[in-house]
This record gives structure tokens, sequence and C-alpha cells, in this order.
């Protein structure tokens, strides 16, 4: 999702807190158990009022959890399958026909003018790269994104896998990035912030020699493929809005191994590294629950 820059909302401990219930924050979503604490339709209505994010029922989390479950099933096909010699348009047709013989729908073809069932985006491709005739070598990273639709439900997961044999530069960034999500999904409890998670990625990267993407961020899904809030993958501890339990929204850090800055070729979808150095990237689809975090495309 790219990003788009809005209004900052930040909580202090003595504020009012976001969910609407009238007490100091450090008193009602920051404490859990205390009396007083509103309603899980109240917290909802508050949310999709103040700043339009749909929280999810149990019912909801269910059928998100069934689409995820095949999302991370159809990864692991691809994964199966991947090998030097073949096109990105023949891992598109893989996506796209064991999506359909589960009964599901990818979400990504005809989305917004997206003329494929995923994304295939390797070596120096940061996300959205569109599958056709590009041959992968031994030696390569590829990105292999995922979202699909069952029974009206969104879930959306990616990996970066290596093509044979990869080089130490390939396997670093890999395991920059996978390090990277899985620092940032640590961070999603009731109580944080969406400043947390992009605060926790960012010193993860940038400690081991990685850049961070600005352009594109994590989103909300299971309604829809791209719903409120936004989820930067930079930033600092404390800024943004507060997590509260049926937020649901992706993880999704695009690391790079050179510098941070991009550029989207002609085809208004695929972006790249400007100094061609490798990218990769990892996501799942994150829940926060009562106590912590769930994720809904386990891996």
């Amino acid at each position: 999702m790219r990003f788009h820059k809005s209004k900052k909302t930040k909580a202090g401990r003595n504020d009012p807190c976001p969910c609407g219930s009238g007490l100091k924050y450090k008193k009602c979503c920051l404490r859990k158990g205390d009396a007083g604490v509103p309603t899980f339709e109240g917290t909802r209505n508050l949310y999709y009022r103040k700043y339009k994010i749909c929280l999810k029922s149990r019912e909801d989390i269910e059928g998100i959890r069934k689409t995820g479950q095949l999302v991370t099933k159809t990864l692991d096909f691809v994964e199966e399958k991947i090998r030097p010699g073949m096109t990105t348009d023949e891992i598109n047709t893989l996506v796209h026909e064991f999506t359909i013989r589960n009964n599901a729908t990818p979400a990504p073809l005809n989305y917004r003018g997206y003329p494929k069932s995923t994304c295939v985006s390797v070596n120096e491709v940061i996300c959205h790269g569109i599958p056709g005739d590009r041959v992968l070598k031994d030696g390569d990273i590829v990105n292999v994104d995922v979202t699909s639709v069952l029974k009206g439900y969104y879930a959306d997961a990616n990996k970066t896998f290596f093509v044979g044999t990869p080089g130490d530069d390939a396997k670093k960034i890999a395991d920059i990035a996978k390090e990277s999500m899985k620092v940032g999904i640590s961070m999603v409890r009731p109580g944080n912030t969406i400043g947390d998670i992009g605060w926790a990625i960012q010193n993860c990267a940038e400690k081991r020699g990685g850049t961070v993407v600005r352009e594109f961020v994590g989103h909300g899904v299971g309604f829809e493929f791209h719903e409120a809030p936004q989820v930067p993958h930079y930033g600092k501890r404390g800024d943004g809005i507060v997590m509260v339990p049926g937020m649901v929204f992706t993880i999704e850090p695009m690391i790079n191994l050179g510098r941070k800055e991009l550029y989207v070729m002609k085809d208004k979808w695929t972006a790249v590294t400007k100094d061609r150095s490798l990218s990769a990237q990892f996501e799942q689809t994150i829940l926060v629950t009562e106590s912590g975090f769930e994720s809904l495309t386990p891996y």
C-alpha cells in the first residue's frame, strides 16, 4: 500500500483514552481488567468514527483466519515449485490456479487495473512486480505476495524466496527483512501504538545495515484489500493510533541493502531500488488480541 500522510495522533498516559471511555489512557486501555473499560461495540464504533478503522468480531476473525490458512498454503505450494529457469508469469499461474482450486479469488487481479493475480518481485524490485517473461536465475531472490478472498474475507502475506543457491548479500538482506518483520510484530499489543511497530522495525533494520522503504506501508485488511490504518515501517515510539483488540492489519517491511530511495517504472506499478541494490520483504496479517497478537497467516 502506498503511504499517504495523515494527521499524527498520540496518546499520553494522562490523555483521555482513545477508546472513548472517558477515562485517562493509563487507567483504561493501558491497564487491562479495570472497571469501566468500554464494550467492544463501543470501541468499534469509536474507532470507525474517529479513524475509519473496522474492528473485527470473533466471527470476522475466524473468516480471516481461514483465508489466511489458504494464503500460507499458497506460499508453501509456490516455494516447492520455484527453480532457476522458470518465469515470473509461471509463478503467477501457480498462484492463480491454486487459489481458484480452493474456491477463492486472487485479490490483486484487476485491482485498480493491476493485470495479474500476484506480485512477483525479483532482486532490485521492491514490490508490485508484474509477472511476465523475466526468467529466474540461480542466486536470485524473489518475493511472492499473495492476497486471497475467501467467502468475503481477505488475508495478505508474502515471502522472499531464494532461487537456487543464494549469495551472501541475498542471505543478508532476506535475513534482515525477516527479522525486522518479526520485531515489528512483537510490538503488537493493546495499549501500544502503531508508531511502536515502525520504530522497532527501523531500529532493527538500520542496526544491521539495511534501509527502510518509506513510500509503501502496511495496512488494515479483512473486509477489503486495503483498509485503515496505515502501518509505516519507520517512525517514533509512542506515535500514532493506540492499538485495541479486534484490529487486523499487515506488517510488511520492505528493506533495501543499499539506499532507501526508489522509483516506479513506466508500468506505474513496479517499484525498484534507485541504486539497483537488492530488496527483500516479508509480510503477515496480524490480529491485536486481548493480551498481545495472533498471526492470521502464520509461517
